[in-house]
């Protein structure tokens, strides 16, 4: 590769280098992913999502979202966290695995009804014994119509997964994922993705955005100290209200002694 050698080449070189460091994530091996509650869809890295295999089988597709624009995500990705199943009951999906391998499987959440936590709180558990995520609040996470993803790096061998070092028995090439019951609502999942790799090949979300009210707190004390902070030219003024106030009573006093005198006078005549 010929490096560039003038500032007419500089542009095309870091265009190569960004190029080469997006493609990262259209090099994925995908196993499975899916578009819980919505139609098929591919996302801004090129992963395909089918539609929801569970579409009038179970639970209840909802496309509430709609209603929203998701934070955190730009707008390819936009229908992914805005459809969404969710059920009354324990349900989940069966992923077909068949070689031995890391994975990591993404989880798609974003909550687009309610406005407070502990509104719907929910255990995720994979493959039947491993609890992957406990009680997620995903407004306590992230608040209200902003993109949360739970990402679970596990591992095949033998025909067995193994997460955090405990093991479970893979039936007939298919590992499940199920949203349990709990007593807060219902659980849900917006999306679902299974990868080939490990956590760092994974493409992630981005910071979570600040909260409207708690940026303007922040503008108003970064204000506060600065003004604490600013030197200001010449010298101080005076405050007004430290002024002695003995020294503006004084003429008042002087005038008072001349005229008692002087009235005195007057009465002698």
């Amino acid at each position: 590769m010929r490096l560039p050698t003038g500032n007419d080449d500089l542009p095309i070189f870091l265009l190569f280098l960004l190029g080469v460091l997006a493609s990262r994530s259209y090099c994925l091996e995908v196993l499975y992913a899916i578009n819980a509650g919505g139609e098929a869809h591919t996302d801004s890295y090129g992963i395909h999502f089918a539609r929801d295999p569970l579409m009038g089988k179970v639970g209840t597709a909802s496309d509430y979202g709609k209603q929203l624009i998701i934070g955190r995500i730009g707008n390819v990705d936009q229908i992914l966290y805005q459809t969404e199943r969710y059920h009354h009951n324990t349900f989940g999906y069966d992923i077909p695995i068949s070689q031995d391998g890391n994975y990591v499987m993404i989880l798609k959440f974003c909550e687009v009804y309610f406005n407070s936590p502990n509104m719907k709180v929910f255990d995720v558990v994979l493959n039947g014994d491993h609890t992957v995520v406990t009680d997620l609040d995903i407004f306590e996470r992230v608040g209200r119509g902003v993109a949360h993803d739970e990402y679970v790096p596990f591992k095949v061998q033998g025909g067995k997964l193994i997460y955090n070092d405990e093991e479970s028995d893979i039936l007939a090439g298919k590992i499940r994922v199920e949203f349990i019951k709990g007593y807060r609502d219902n659980p849900k999942i917006n999306a679902i993705a299974v990868v080939k790799g490990v956590l760092d090949d994974v493409p992630q979300l981005g910071p979570i955005p600040p909260d409207p009210e708690d940026y303007h707190g922040m503008q108003e004390e970064e204000e506060e100290i600065t003004m604490r902070n600013r030197h200001t030219s010449g010298p101080r003024t005076p405050d007004p209200y430290l002024i002695d106030d003995s020294s503006i009573m004084l003429p008042v006093f002087v005038a008072i002694g001349a005229f008692i005198p002087l009235l005195f006078c007057l009465c002698k005549l």
